[in-house]
């Protein structure tokens, strides 16, 4: 399946696995991230142990719609509990978001609690004094970017450097922060969860020299069933760099 019609909007979905396994959802990250970050990293290996793998392009992202409004966190939240209706899926799932998708993955166990069986943070910081700090961070360099890409014609040059790619990408950004609500939305705030509010299990996993290590102390302090895993030697690139790492953690996590 390609395409799921959700809120009113078309989303790019890919589903891999048995049908009668646990079924796990994936989250990616913002602006030149997609569901292809995890197709080959997670979701295939887990499809062949027997997980049910959901992947989905954001709202404004990859082969998604990309509406002119609706970017926060529980936009998206309400976007991947429509999909899965949209899916026809009932029972409770797994979610494991990857950076900021760690923080939609967080507003949906919030959102609706009954249908999220746990969830997997990777590198993300969903609540506290450190996803405060890093929402802030993170608005600000993408208020940056947008300024960059809108003024340096930063796509016109990558296709004049015969990178047409690269460039497709360069635009493909420079429309979701220039032409629509994402940096206003993510501004506008307060959109972290309030972790002790959090029921389900939680399991995250950090890189020891990542920014955001402090939001693992965090996740174990306020949520009652967590488990960290930390991954020596690395920072923001857990997916990417410790792939195998990862694979077993989760594997080891949902006991399959």
């Amino acid at each position: 399946m390609a395409e799921v019609e959700a809120r009113g909007l078309r989303f790019h979905v890919q589903t891999l696995g048995p049908d009668d396994g646990p079924t796990l959802v994936f989250v990616h990250g913002l602006v030149m991230d997609n569901l292809s970050s995890f197709y080959y990293t997670l979701a295939a290996p887990l499809a062949a142990k027997g997980v049910r793998t959901i992947l989905f392009d954001l709202r404004g992202h990859g082969l998604s719609a990309r509406p002119s409004s609706g970017y926060t966190p529980h936009d998206s939240a309400l976007d991947l509990l429509a999909i899965l209706d949209a899916l026809g899926i009932r029972t409770p799932v797994y979610l494991l978001g990857n950076s900021y998708g760690g923080v939609v993955a967080m507003r949906t166990a919030l959102a609706d609690p009954y249908r999220v069986a746990g969830v997997v943070v990777v590198e993300a910081a969903c609540g506290g004094i450190v996803g405060d700090l890093w929402f802030e961070d993170m608005v600000n360099t993408l208020t940056v970017a947008a300024l960059g890409l809108e003024f340096d014609r930063t796509q016109d040059q990558l296709k004049a450097l015969g990178q047409r790619k690269i460039a497709r990408l360069a635009g493909n950004a420079s429309e979701l922060l220039n032409g629509t609500t994402l940096i206003d939305d993510l501004g506008s705030g307060p959109h972290l969860a309030d972790l002790a509010a959090v029921t389900c299990p939680v399991l995250g996993v950090f890189g020891a020299e990542s920014t955001l290590i402090g939001a693992a102390a965090e996740l174990a302090e306020r949520i009652p069933d967590c488990r960290l895993h930390v991954v020596s030697g690395l920072g923001h690139t857990v997916l990417r760099e410790a792939t195998g790492e990862l694979l077993d953690t989760v594997l080891d996590w949902l006991r399959v």
